[in-house]
């Protein structure tokens, strides 16, 4: 093996030695939390590596695929529960549960990028798989007056266009009673709360949320404590309770299951796949970053990836059954009560601090 290959060799068996190691620690900072994402690349990366070192055999090379088999045993445990063989969370409805249509609703989310600009992709979309609700983020005034041709089938608006990349507009075919857009952590990033009905005195809470992506030269408690704080909310409704949107985050982060262990809500992707939905552009670096997560007295009909719609996401298109009655294969762990003090200081503390989104100017050349 020449030099250069040799050089070539040991800094990849770094970084994938940095990229496992790494996310064990629980600083809630962009170069720590960024490190999560690529575990199914990292993991790629260190079977291949090992491969190639165990036919060559350079110097070191035993020690080198033990590394290489350690972080490849790590990463399958973190992101192995997201394969088929793993038991499910969420329930497909069981034989004697009345699949009506009226109980049933439909979500489609879609980050659509706000400097981009095939609306129709997006309309046409929606037109061809009709949901009861779409979810736009990153919607600016452009986007909603476009997305206004929608108005004949989504009778029920509720619009926050931005120019800052944080815009949302959620259309849809039920009302959404007591609507409201909240900045609950950081000043111009808002979500959206609302009330859906739907049959036999059922309803449901919707959360859209849309927080600050993890950047290397910050830190992530923006997005960590507004997670935390949807969470919080979701496991006090006295409705059965749907959390969507673009969350900056993987489905195996340490935020994402501390959102799950506190809001006690459902990942429909557990033992179904990764339905990887960023980045649209690059399939080589592609993880879950559009999220639903559901209360336990939901069934899960259907939960696909859409077609590419300008955007650096995919859409996602999810649809449930509400039953009157809560039901799992297996729920998340529940918040110790030291971690539930750790993240009401981290909420109180973001929510003491004045800056301005993070991104908030990202796009503004395009």
């Amino acid at each position: 093996m020449t030099t250069i290959l040799q050089i070539l060799m040991w800094l990849l068996v770094v970084v994938v030695v940095l990229f496992t190691l790494i996310p064990f620690s629980r600083m809630a900072h962009g170069m720590v939390r960024g490190a999560d994402f690529p575990r199914q690349q990292v993991l790629f990366l260190a079977v291949l590596l090992g491969g190639i070192v165990a036919w060559s055999r350079p110097e070191a090379w035993v020690w080198i695929v033990a590394a290489m088999a350690a972080c490849a045993v790590v990463q399958a445990i973190f992101i192995g529960r997201y394969l088929p063989f793993w038991h499910k969370q969420s329930l497909n409805p069981r034989p004697h549960e009345d699949v009506s249509e009226d109980r049933t609703i439909s979500l489609l989310a879609a980050n659509v990028k706000k400097s981009n600009r095939d609306y129709l992709l997006l309309i046409d979309l929606a037109r061809r798989v009709k949901p009861d609700i779409l979810m736009a983020l990153e919607v600016d005034d452009a986007w909603v007056e476009a997305i206004d041709e929608l108005s004949d089938i989504f009778p029920h608006q509720q619009l926050r266009p931005l120019e800052t990349g944080y815009g949302m507009a959620v259309y849809s075919r039920k009302p959404l009673q007591d609507a409201e857009f909240r900045e609950k952590i950081v000043e111009g990033v808002p979500s959206l709360r609302a009330r859906v009905p739907l049959a036999d005195g059922l309803a449901f809470r919707l959360y859209v949320v849309h927080p600050e992506p993890p950047v290397p030269d910050q830190d992530t408690e923006g997005r960590d404590a507004e997670l935390s704080a949807i969470a919080i909310e979701a496991r006090d409704d006295p409705l059965p309770t749907v959390v969507s949107g673009d969350l900056n985050d993987v489905a195996w982060s340490i935020t994402t299951r501390r959102f799950q262990e506190v809001s006690g809500l459902l990942d429909p992707r557990v033992g179904r796949g990764f339905y990887n939905t960023f980045s649209a552009t690059m399939p080589w670096m592609r993880w879950p970053l559009d999220h639903l997560f559901h209360d336990a007295q939901f069934r899960l009909l259907d939960m696909r990836r859409e077609a590419h719609i300008g955007s650096d996401h995919f859409p996602m298109y999810f649809k449930l059954l509400l039953t009157p009655v809560e039901a799992a294969e297996t729920r998340p762990d529940e918040a110790t009560p030291d971690e539930m003090e750790e993240v009401e200081d981290m909420i109180d503390r973001e929510k003491k601090s004045d800056r301005e989104a993070i991104g908030s100017d990202w796009e503004d050349e395009d």
